[in-house]
């Protein structure tokens, strides 16, 4: 709903609420405050309050939201609703708490704030009885479907044929295939871990977590983005159906991992990466091991990379409710094991692009994102979850570089066999 126009309705017939001629921005909060909450309560939902960040007289918003929240505490008793009045303040004045993707930018023309396009705002525009699937595939969040995508995109690449360009095709089929399988997965943690979920303020808002969608709901919503997932699936050679086919069993099992080992990021590694197999045989139509192995294991420690960055978000809660991860495994020894994973990761990277018969770009790309890995980790600072956050989303830059180099190195192939035609003709 747009901010100006919800301001209007909600103070319109509200008595005893009025703006200061100086500051419109600023509200006196005085009386009937029962009667304003319930006319919040109507217009808009718990959650969406709680993700209210921009507009026009969004101090307004926020008191009023606040208003709502702290009224909420009186009639159900739940304290933790407090949280969220307290971290909404500070998204407001502070505008910390929010993704970069989702904060209020100045603008100089006509001197109006506006917002800038993102997957979050897209979701929010879209009708509220689908927001909940929306949010509960993560589309307002496509970090994760990046990482999903980006390792099926080195697989296709490496495939291509010397001087030419990935198949656009597949790439689209895989952009596609990852969106719906990253849904799924998370629609399956979040089935698994409900209970968990509502004890963590990040993750207490999620819709399964928070009651806007019943179990059985979610169960037929996976069973759509699965169906639509083996469409996809389906478009690809029987080699790449029966390999694609094998990765669900990982799918289901990764959100348990995290009861019974503190190395869940591993098994998610497993699974995030199993498109550099099905990418390669999607090209071909069957799996050369020299270069898939090496390109799979790199995948791996990459995640493990990642996600211990952004396990530290969460460790003190892990702790409270008794889920491993890497984070708390290594702890202040993150740093180290994660040095490790980059060395790993980039020598899995060099006897691929080996076997792949690569070219000088490639191994370019290469030394920069030693760079990246090296400046990422060296500056982390696991003690600050914005820091983590920041680090963990840099990761896409990192996946499209690489994939960039392995484009970049397969052209060069051309030019250096066209090279090598030419001496041996003056020969």
């Amino acid at each position: 709903m747009d901010t100006s126009v919800f301001v209007h309705l909600v103070l319109s017939d509200t008595k005893g609420v009025s703006f200061s001629e100086g500051k419109k921005e600023n509200v006196i909060l005085t009386q009937k405050n029962t009667m304003l909450a319930a006319k919040l309560a109507r217009q808009l939902s718990l959650d969406t309050l709680r993700r209210i960040h921009h507009g026009t007289s969004y101090r307004c918003l926020y008191s009023l939201s606040n208003l709502f929240i702290h009224s909420e505490v009186g009639r159900t008793r739940d304290v933790s609703l407090l949280s969220d009045s307290s971290a909404l303040g500070r998204g407001f004045y502070s505008q910390r708490s929010f993704p970069p993707s989702l904060r209020v930018r100045d603008t100089q023309q006509y001197g109006r704030r506006s917002i800038s396009v993102s997957a979050a705002t897209i979701v929010n525009s879209a009708p509220r009885p689908v927001q909940p699937y929306l949010r509960l595939m993560r589309l307002d969040k496509p970090i994760g479907t990046w990482l999903l995508y980006l390792p099926c995109a080195w697989s296709i690449a490496l495939a291509a044929d010397p001087g030419c360009l990935p198949h656009l095709g597949i790439l689209t089929l895989f952009g596609t295939g990852a969106l719906l399988m990253r849904g799924a997965g998370c629609t399956i943690n979040d089935m698994w871990d409900k209970d968990f979920d509502k004890k963590v303020s990040r993750t207490a808002t999620r819709p399964i977590a928070s009651g806007e969608i019943s179990q059985m709901q979610a169960l037929v919503f996976l069973g759509g983005q699965l169906s639509l997932a083996l469409c996809v699936l389906l478009c690809l050679n029987y080699y790449s159906i029966a390999l694609g086919a094998a990765s669900l069993s990982l799918v289901i099992s990764y959100p348990l991992m995290k009861r019974i080992t503190y190395w869940p990021q591993f098994v998610l590694g497993l699974t995030f990466n199993w498109g550099v197999l099905l990418g390669w045989s999607a090209v071909k139509g069957f799996c050369d091991w020299s270069v898939c192995l090496p390109l799979y294991f790199s995948g791996v420690m990459w995640t493990l990379i990642y996600d211990t960055i952004y396990a530290h978000q969460d460790k003190e809660d892990d702790v409270k409710i008794g889920v491993k991860s890497t984070a708390l495994r290594f702890q202040e020894q993150t740093k180290p094991w994660l040095s490790g994973f980059t060395v790993a990761m980039l020598s899995g990277l060099v006897v691929a692009g080996v076997n792949a018969e690569q070219t000088l770009p490639y191994y370019a790309v290469l030394s920069t994102v030693a760079i990246h890995l090296t400046h990422q980790i060296y500056t982390l600072d696991i003690h600050k979850p914005e820091d983590c956050w920041k680090k963990f989303v840099s990761n896409r830059n990192l996946g499209l570089l690489l994939f960039l180099g392995i484009v970049a190195g397969n052209l060069w192939k051309e030019r250096r066999e066209s090279l090598l035609q030419n001496e041996e003709a003056v020969r």
